[in-house]
């Protein structure tokens, strides 16, 4: 199975994707990681380089009959088709989960208060959040995450999983 979290930043993907792999014993693949190893490796203009290697390492990983857990803003149509088109290709189900904040409070507490756990990797601040082009995304599975622990927001997801 290959799971998409998206969302903005701050929304609690990552939280949200490891405690998934650890649980489902899946593959977490952060595009934050991959984008940051790029830019250490020298690459200053990754583009959507992180996109592109997150999902044939997901077709590789899917192809080995093992689930893969995307951790990603996925912020447009185009990224979205890509993972549908990964999923089809591995013959794999997809499950789209869209993770939002409600409260502006929270999340620009999230936003402010995070400390960034890749080496290099600059975090984005309020402003670029609130500014992040951003498309709707029909289909998903909308999950608030504002006033939940991250194990009640575990719970959300492998309940809507289940369902799918």
């Amino acid at each position: 199975m290959l799971i998409v979290l998206g969302g903005l930043p701050g929304s609690g993907k990552t939280t949200l994707a490891r405690l998934l792999a650890q649980r489902l014993k899946a593959v977490h693949l952060r595009i934050d990681t991959i984008e940051q190893s790029l830019r250490a490796g020298g690459i200053s203009k990754v583009g959507v380089a992180g996109y592109v290697i997150a999902q044939r390492l997901a077709a590789d990983n899917l192809s080995l009959g093992l689930s893969v857990i995307a951790d990603c803003v996925n912020p447009v149509r185009e990224s979205r088709a890509a993972w549908h088109a990964v999923a089809t290709e591995a013959g794999a189900p997809i499950v789209e989960i869209e993770l939002a904040c409600s409260d502006p409070f929270q999340h620009r507490a999230r936003i402010e208060t995070r400390t960034a756990d890749i080496p290099g990797h600059v975090l984005p601040d309020w402003e670029d959040v609130q500014t992040l082009a951003y498309e709707p995304w029909p289909g998903a599975i909308r999950i608030d995450t504002a006033g939940r622990s991250a194990d009640e927001t575990v719970a959300a997801v492998i309940k809507k999983i289940s369902a799918a």
